[in-house]
């Protein structure tokens, strides 16, 4: 499988890791009421789609770059590839 890495364009998808759902871009705040609940959540509870699913890929044998990866899990074809961090501060977090 080949991720076009929005730098360094197509990479072989061995020298990246796998790290979960994109989601976890999204991690709670700590000194929000109810935090304990959030987290729990954030750790343990995840979806299993069947279909496209956005996932955090880390450029391990690279530029140790993090990337959202839109791929259908069924068929593996991926749909879009942008940097973390472009995602986290669209969403107003991250720096």
């Amino acid at each position: 499988m080949i991720i076009n890495h929005p730098l360094l364009g197509p990479r072989d998808a061995a020298e990246f890791y796998v790290m979960g759902d994109a989601d976890l871009i999204n991690r709670p705040d700590p000194d929000a009421e109810g935090a304990a609940e959030a987290f729990y959540e954030y750790a343990y509870l995840r979806d299993n789609p069947a279909g496209e699913h956005r996932e955090l890929w880390y450029h391990e044998q690279g530029d140790r770059s993090w990337l959202v990866v839109t791929r259908s899990t069924l068929t593996h074809e991926i749909m879009n590839v942008e940097m973390a961090r472009d995602v986290a501060l669209a969403k107003g977090r991250g720096q």
